[in-house]
């Protein structure tokens, strides 16, 4: 090997030697920002639980406390005036009731747990404020951690559609290739939406990062917006609630009408 030679094949060791460096770099910035954005979601998600709990349900049991002091009061002397206090304080009891179910979606669905993600987001479908249309072929029931994952990554989607998309419908799909479980998440609304700057998208992105998966946008302005969650998952036994039809495999377009 000439002198041209060996110092041409050393300047091209360090050329590659500073490429690994500035990606691990980047990786790493990278891996510090991800923890710093879930760090700073879980402490704005136990505010908004205590804020939740003291303005709510705090103020509505201590109404409930009050209205049954006066219960108390009036029905030995008062037995008429009884029957409004008793259905006030019913209505109390119910509005808080409410309120617990709706704080504890946020945390951990029951559904999600006793009947599986099949069942859940069937459950958020029927409370999604635009028309949606939801394809199930789940044939194993993922393990919790992925059903979490997906369930909130869906309700999130619902939501953010909902209030920025413009959107007439929504395609939810849901199956099992392999061992990756693929949410997708399709309206035909103004589209635009990106996982940089902040947005909602970036949070969900982290969220299935977490799980060695990843998310894959589509929101080309005025097409509507696609989001893809591809999720490794051990399965466990067979799951037919919500199947419909075969499960699409790879290479199949899984694209909703409307974005054709």
């Amino acid at each position: 090997m000439t002198e041209l030679e060996t110092t041409a094949s050393a300047v091209t060791l360090t050329i590659e030697n500073e490429r690994l460096r500035s990606e691990r770099r980047e990786l790493l910035a990278e891996l510090r920002a991800c923890r710093a954005r879930a760090i700073d979601a879980t402490e704005t998600a136990t505010r908004r639980i205590e804020r939740n709990l003291h303005d709510g349900i705090q103020l509505r049991l201590v109404s409930v406390a009050m209205w049954l002091g006066l219960l108390d009061a009036k029905l030995p002397t008062e037995p008429d005036t009884a029957k409004p206090i008793v259905a006030e304080a019913r209505e109390e009891l119910a509005a808080t009731l409410h309120e617990l179910r709706e704080l504890s979606q946020g945390l951990h669905p029951s559904v999600l747990v006793e009947r599986g993600l099949a069942a859940a987001l069937e459950e958020l479908r029927g409370r999604s404020a635009i028309p949606t249309q939801l394809n199930i072929a789940l044939h194993r029931r993922p393990c919790a951690e992925v059903e979490a994952c997906a369930y909130f990554l869906v309700s999130e989607a619902l939501t953010n559609i909902a209030k920025h998309a413009h959107a007439d419908q929504v395609l939810i799909t849901a199956c099992d290739v392999g061992r990756v479980l693929v949410i997708e998440v399709a309206d035909d609304g103004i589209g635009g939406a990106t996982t940089h700057g902040g947005t909602g998208l970036r949070g969900l992105a982290d969220r299935v990062d977490a799980l060695a998966g990843r998310l894959i946008v589509s929101s080309p302005p005025g097409r509507g917006t696609i989001l893809r969650a591809e999720i490794p998952s051990p399965f466990s036994g067979s799951s037919s609630a919500g199947m419909a039809g075969g499960v699409p495999q790879r290479g199949v377009d899984m694209t909703p009408a409307f974005r054709r």
